[in-house]
């Protein structure tokens, strides 16, 4: 590998503010916020929108779409295929 043309890789806070979680890692990703962790150490933190701890998927609150209904309201407004 060559040198000096790769990002410094070190640790990163991920932080969920919606769902009160957070998570220490290693990342490229830098924020301009800090954040002082567990550990005592302070870490640059980077907030995101969605997490394990708050995606629809993760928590099991996914709805299901119901294709069935779908279709049938298309074919009442557009006709059936022949």
């Amino acid at each position: 590998m060559r040198k000096d043309i790769h990002p410094p890789y070190g640790p990163v806070v991920f932080r969920d503010k919606a769902a009160g979680f957070a998570f220490l890692t290693r990342s490229t990703a830098t924020g301009a916020k800090t954040i002082e962790w567990e550990d005592g150490r302070t870490y640059p933190v980077i907030d995101v929108e969605v997490s394990s701890a708050s995606h629809p998927f993760y928590t099991g609150t996914a709805r299901v779409m119901d294709t069935a209904g779908r279709v049938e309201r298309f074919e009442r407004r557009f006709g059936k295929r022949r």
